[in-house]
């Protein structure tokens, strides 16, 4: 790795020593790595000249070196010289090339080694290099860094951004003045988030640069959540024909993630962009793309509407005039010192400087004499400000450690002459805070990592003719876009979609795809759930069903029977028109209280079994009220006592009739508690075993309200009303009306029982007729009743059929036991009047001859029988035996007209 010459002839053909470098001299050398050429092909190391990413940075370094040169605040008395290397962007070749800089540092043992003559070589003492500016790509500077950190020389890179290099375990002399593309990568989420895109591709360039940029994209992502990856595709170092188009056909496989982020050098972009505009696929696309994108013409000549949309990021920079002025003041003349300035030249005029230029099919001959921006377009390369910047940062570090090491003497002193320890100068790079060439400060993290600042551009054609960047936000730490500056092929101000899957509607919830949280089935919440969050449906509360939305819960309307309803309007007009037949009744049986018929009937029984008739009337009204404590407490009271009052009336009188028949088989005493008091005092009896029931009823369970959420809680939530009722359960009702059933019941066993007395005796088969058909009403009321207790209508159909129930009762006993009394006394008043009286005793006399009569009635004539009977029979006793005698039942007639008289 030395250099060394013998004492030989100088060959004046022969190359110059530094015929691939720039070498300037000075008392301190920094080293330079710039991509002077593009990489070679078919084995060669370098290929063609790159006249912005190579000549113009390179001579912006010495353009720094030049100006820091004359500068007397900064390293005065110190001049700055430089040692410029050609990477050929390769970096096995820029590795091969850095090994330069570090032959100073190497000890050589040169006893074994003369020259053809014999005599001892005389070695060419190196250049000691103290730090080194470069490299642009991060694969170069990834291997340069591994060599440079092992003879402690510090090293400021440009252009490299590769987030491994933030490393400072292993590359801890490592310092860049771009951000590193952690940042970036952040930028770039931050812009596919404000775009709303959750569903993105990534196509990287095989290398650092580009794998590490889409890793750290990836990374973010994953840790961030929100955006996935689609694909992440790679274009190979060296891609084969028709491998873009590939590209393409895979990134189609998944044509939602239409947004692609790239992290590709502008070769693959311009390749990639022009195999899309061969698959027809111009607006599908939506480019992402890095600095190394930026803000560049080349990757988008002849394609720009392909390109049109593309978003692309660059460090925040601004162009160095001084360096414009500079650069056009460049010539063959006064520029020798740049040994690839004369390739430049023919390179940038598109001429050929005599017999050896290197562009032999040329057809015209440089002058000398032409202009940088006269006679070939300028614009100023992207990186000149950071490679500046790079050169002042090692420049103001140097001279922080000359203020503090040689404090007060001039020029080199020599703990700095000697040798300048890397490490050290390492700790002033890193301390280093000035404001660069574009006036943005200059500084390092402890990674040796510039602070992020982006420029956020979008490629535009305005008018549809002219194409241009146009910045459209900027990040610094957070993102700062404006989207009303951006501009998209369709013209439609919305932003373009780049989803797997579109936003689920209000009250869906998405059912993510396994694997693919950006990717999701939309469920609609059904039945009684509401949208709870994003992912999940819960269970609106009992009393709650879902909006219209399905985003939220509301209360369940309260309903209640209604007066207007038909189920009511029914029970009502039948309850109206049964309270007036019994008052009507009533009035009449007051009016008529002594007539034989009214008396007959047995007036305090006969009010008592009409009050119970009015009440079964008057329930309707309290089952169809607006439930509260009151109604409830009076639903609980009336429920059942109507019917107990009926019922409590009618089992006493056929209680009664039993009674006396059987008494009568036996003696001639009466029985007891036959008197219309001892009726009263049993009917009261009965009746307040009811009210002591309902009594305990309200100790036990004290009447309120209650809205019943499942009556009407139907499939659809929309029709699903709560119902405001009392809380009287089915069971509750059924011991309520159950000792009302029971007499009943007992009083249907009586009339049954004196199924035989004759019909114009005290109303026994009307009673009998009234019971059997009460029997079959409730019969019929008990599967209806219940038989519905799962129907959403369950309210209604039940109110209506208990109420109908208790009139129609009412209304059998009202239109079988009174109406054809009310018809005699009202039309027939003839027939009301008196009878005979008889004693008591008579009409048993008879009962008992009745017997004797029928026992010899088998031995005898009836004339024989005739004869002795009434021979033996006193004169009250014949009058009633006579009458049995004429028909059979006509006796019961007599008894009939006893009791009544």
């Amino acid at each position: 790795y030395m250099l060394n010459r013998c004492r030989i002839p100088t060959d004046p053909q022969a190359a110059p020593e530094y015929a691939h470098s720039i070498r300037l001299d000075g008392d301190i050398i920094l080293g330079g790595l710039f991509p002077v050429h593009s990489r070679g092909d078919r084995g060669t190391p370098c290929g063609e000249l790159k006249k912005e990413k190579g000549i113009h940075r390179l001579e912006a370094m010495m353009f720094a070196i030049d100006l820091i040169n004359k500068d007397p605040e900064l390293l005065p008395n110190i001049t700055l010289g430089a040692r410029i290397l050609d990477t050929c962007s390769r970096d096995t070749y820029a590795l091969e090339q850095s090994l330069t800089f570090v032959q100073a540092l190497i000890e050589k043992d040169g006893s074994d080694v003369r020259c053809a003559n014999g005599d001892p070589p005389i070695f060419t003492k190196p250049d000691k290099i103290v730090g080194v500016i470069g490299a642009a790509a991060s694969s170069v500077s990834i291997m340069v860094a591994n060599i440079l950190r092992l003879f402690k020389i510090p090293q400021i890179s440009y252009a490299s951004t590769a987030p491994e290099l933030s490393d400072n375990t292993r590359y801890d002399f490592f310092s860049r003045v771009v951000p590193p593309d952690s940042y970036q990568a952040q930028a770039m989420m931050d812009i596919v988030t404000a775009m709303e895109w959750n569903y993105v591709s990534t196509l990287a360039s095989e290398g650092n640069y580009g794998e590490s940029g889409v890793e750290a994209f990836v990374q973010i992502s994953r840790e961030t959540g929100g955006v996935c990856i689609a694909q992440s595709l790679k274009i190979p170092r060296e891609p084969k024909p028709g491998e873009f188009d590939k590209i393409i056909r895979r990134l189609l496989e998944t044509s939602n993630a239409r947004a692609i982020i790239m992290f590709a050098n502008e070769d693959d972009i311009r390749r990639v962009l022009d195999a899309a505009k061969r698959n027809n696929q111009t607006g599908h696309f939506l480019w992402v793309g890095s600095d190394s994108w930026g803000s560049k013409i080349s990757p988008v000549i002849g394609q720009e509407r392909v390109a049109e949309g593309a978003i692309t990021i660059l460090p925040k920079r601004a162009s160095v005039d001084a360096f414009d002025r500079y650069f056009r003041s460049r010539s063959l003349s006064n520029n020798r010192r740049n040994v690839w300035f004369a390739e430049f030249w023919e390179e940038n005029f598109n001429c050929k400087l005599g017999m050896h230029g290197k562009r032999p099919g040329s057809p015209k001959k440089c002058t000398g004499l032409e202009k940088v921006g006269r006679d070939s377009s300028y614009e100023q390369e992207g990186k000149v400000q950071f490679v500046m910047d790079a050169v002042y940062a090692m420049a103001h570090a140097l001279h922080r450690m000359h203020r503090e090491l040689c404090y007060g003497y001039p020029g080199l002193c020599p703990r700095m002459a000697n040798n300048i320890d890397g490490k050290e100068l390492l700790s002033y790079i890193r301390a280093v805070n000035f404001n660069g060439s574009a006036g943005t400060p200059v500084v390092f993290n402890e990674n040796g990592d510039a602070p992020g600042r982006y420029d956020i551009f979008q490629y535009q054609i305005t008018n549809r003719s002219t194409a241009e960047y146009r910045v459209i936000g900027s990040w610094t730490n957070k993102l700062h876009l404006k989207v009303e500056a951006m501009h998209w092929r369709t013209g439609d101000p919305s932003l373009p979609a780049s989803v797997c899957s579109i936003p689920c509607r209000a009250g869906e919830r998405k059912k993510v795809v396994k694997g693919v949280p950006c990717c999701w089935h939309c469920e609609r919440c059904e039945g009684y759930h509401y949208q709870a969050s994003e992912f999940t449906c819960e269970l609106c509360p009992y009393e709650m069903r879902p909006d219209t939305n399905r985003t939220g819960c509301v209360p369940i309307p309260i309903i209640k029977l209604e007066w207007h309803s038909p189920w009511a309007i029914i029970p009502v007009f039948i309850s109206m028109l049964g309270i007036i037949a019994t008052s009507f009744v009533i009035v009449t049986f007051v009016r008529y209280n002594d007539t034989p018929i009214v008396r007959a009937s047995g007036r305090e029984m006969s009010y008592v079994l009409l009050t119970g008739i009015f009440l079964c009337y008057a329930i309707t009204f309290l089952m169809i009220a607006a439930p509260d404590v009151g109604v409830c407490s009076l639903r609980r009271i009336f429920l059942g006592l109507g019917m107990c009052f009926s019922y409590a009336a009618l089992l006493t009188k056929t209680n009664r009739i039993h009674r006396i028949f059987e008494q009568g088989k036996k003696s001639v005493t009466a029985p007891r508690f036959i008197s219309p008091a001892s009726q009263l005092v049993i009917t009261f009896s009965l009746i307040s075993v009811q009210l002591l029931g309902v009594f305990v009823w309200f100790a036990v369970d004290p009447p309120h309200t209650v809205v019943d959420y499942g009556e009407q809680r139907t499939q659809d939530p929309s029709a699903a009303r709560g119902v405001l009722k009392c809380d009287i359960s089915d069971l509750s009702l059924i011991c309520s009306l159950g000792y009302s059933i029971l007499l009943m019941v007992t009083c249907t066993v009586y009339a049954i029982k004196t199924r035989g007395v004759p019909e114009t005796f005290n109303e026994a088969k009307p009673i009998g007729f009234t019971m059997y058909t009460t029997c079959i009403i409730w019969l019929a009321f008990i599967p209806i009743f219940f038989g519905t207790s799962q129907s959403a209508e369950r309210m209604y159909i039940q109110t209506t059929t208990l109420t109908i129930s208790l009139s129609l009762s009412a209304s059998v006993s009202l239109g079988m036991l009174y109406m054809p009394k009310v018809y005699i006394i009202l039309f027939h008043p003839e027939q009301n009047v008196p009878k005979r009286k008889r004693s008591f005793k008579a009409i048993v006399t008879a009962a008992t001859m009745s017997g004797k009569l029928t026992q010899k009635g088998g031995d005898r004539p009836n004339g024989e029988v005739k004869t002795e009977l009434c021979e033996r029979l006193d004169q009250e006793s014949w009058r009633a035996a006579r009458c049995y005698y004429t028909c059979k039942t006509h006796y019961f007639y007599v008894l009939y007209d006893y009791m009544a008289s």
